[in-house]
């Protein structure tokens, strides 16, 4: 059974190499997606592969994976990228429209790991041609979730979620029986800095927010995963994914990130799903769906793990998770303003030109200066998305002046 919107339907697999586009392959999630590609030779042939900036791993992954297009998103890559791959077959293309293209080439499965609201153009674009759909930026969703849903439903396509904890979720959701659950419970490591006081946090640096306990993650999702913005993006990911409202979603913060997150039905089960924390899991589950491919993940042993715990998150130390339930709950505009403040806050933040715990303050007062509003078209997420980080910005600029 696979997820079409709020639907499900069965889909047969491909018959011989499944096609595959990875969209951000340079970053953590693409790079692991590459790794569990070459690990299965012969199961993928790599229609498209796209970069931004790092220009150099593209033409290292290009070389070895031969797919028919390479793309940066920068167009000041392109006579690099160009004259690497010349006399190779591969197709060498440059900036945002050519990434679009990427994701519109006839690939079967498609990767969408770009990172934030840059993804939400080319992801689109393969919705829009019923593609599988591996979905590693949850932003997507967060920005434009149930304009994005009804193109999936409309155009069936199929979101499988690359995230850890909406992969867990998937795997043990009952699709055919959503009355029959209570919520979704999205379990958190609760970050670096878990036990710290917000005046601790206060002087916390870029080097120390970036150091997670458990996952290697790139440098935004880390610092999402410090201030849990990751969690409260999550949160209204999980929201469209499985059409649960905000109330029926719990936050559990579970430090050895084993349990991945969980479903409990009116009967009082629980179904959870467990790993090792490693992308790899996930990733396989969706490359290989809607069969089960082989992981390098480590397995788990449960005699050394010896036990989990479990603790409420604070909401008072990190207020980021306020801020998304209560955007969620405002629907609309608001979603799309806390995604886009906060990527422009946490860009600031590792630049060093705002503290660690100004993050979640640039967002509360991005989304109290702009209207909630709401959003017909793709159009207007693009025009909210950049009128919130026109604030954003001048918001930094203000606080980066009077520090």
């Amino acid at each position: 059974m696979v997820m079409t919107g709020t639907v499900t339907e069965f889909r047969a697999p491909a018959i011989g190499p499944r096609s595959v586009t990875v969209l951000g392959s340079t970053g953590s999630v693409g790079c692991n997606t590459i790794d569990m590609i070459e690990r299965n030779p012969g199961a993928y042939r790599v229609e498209a592969l796209t970069a931004h900036n790092n220009v150099d791993l593209l033409i290292e992954q290009s070389l070895r994976l031969k797919p028919r297009l390479a793309v940066t998103g920068n167009p000041e890559n392109y006579e690099k990228l160009k004259a690497a791959l010349a006399g190779t077959g591969i197709e060498a293309a440059a900036g945002r429209a050519a990434v679009i293209e990427a994701a519109e080439r006839p690939a079967e499965w498609v990767m969408a790991s770009i990172v934030g609201a840059a993804g939400l153009e080319p992801t689109l674009a393969a919705v829009r041609r019923g593609a599988l759909i591996g979905l590693a930026n949850k932003e997507t969703l967060v920005c434009a979730g149930s304009l994005m849903m009804k193109e999936v439903a409309k155009h069936k396509a199929t979101m499988l979620p690359v995230d850890s904890e909406h992969s867990a979720i998937f795997q043990v959701f009952d699709f055919d029986k959503i009355p029959a659950i209570e919520k979704i419970i999205l379990t958190a490591s609760g970050g670096p800095f878990r036990t710290k006081s917000f005046a601790e946090m206060t002087a916390m640096t870029p080097a120390q927010a970036v150091a997670h306990p458990n996952w290697s993650m790139g440098a935004k999702i880390s610092v999402d995963s410090a201030s849990m913005m990751n969690k409260g993006l999550e949160l209204i990911e999980a929201h469209h994914l499985f059409g649960l409202p905000e109330e029926q979603i719990d936050i559990l913060v579970h430090p050895q990130s084993v349990i991945h997150s969980m479903v409990a039905y009116r009967d009082g089960s629980v179904l959870a799903q467990l790993g090792t924390p490693d992308m790899r899991t996930p990733i396989a589950y969706a490359l290989g769906w809607p069969n089960r491919i082989e992981a390098p993940s480590a397995r788990l042993d449960f005699v050394k793990i010896a036990q989990f715990t479990f603790e409420a998150p604070d909401p008072e130390r990190f207020p980021a998770l306020r801020l998304a339930r209560a955007a969620l709950r405002a629907g609309g505009r608001a979603p799309t303003i806390l995604n886009a403040a906060n990527e422009i806050a946490v860009a600031a933040f590792l630049a060093s030109e705002i503290r660690f715990t100004d993050i979640a303050a640039v967002v509360e007062t991005v989304l109290e200066k702009l209207p909630v509003g709401t959003l017909t078209s793709i159009d207007d997420v693009l025009a909210t998305d950049g009128e919130a980080r026109k604030v954003a910005g001048a918001e930094v600029a203000a606080r980066r002046k009077n520090s």
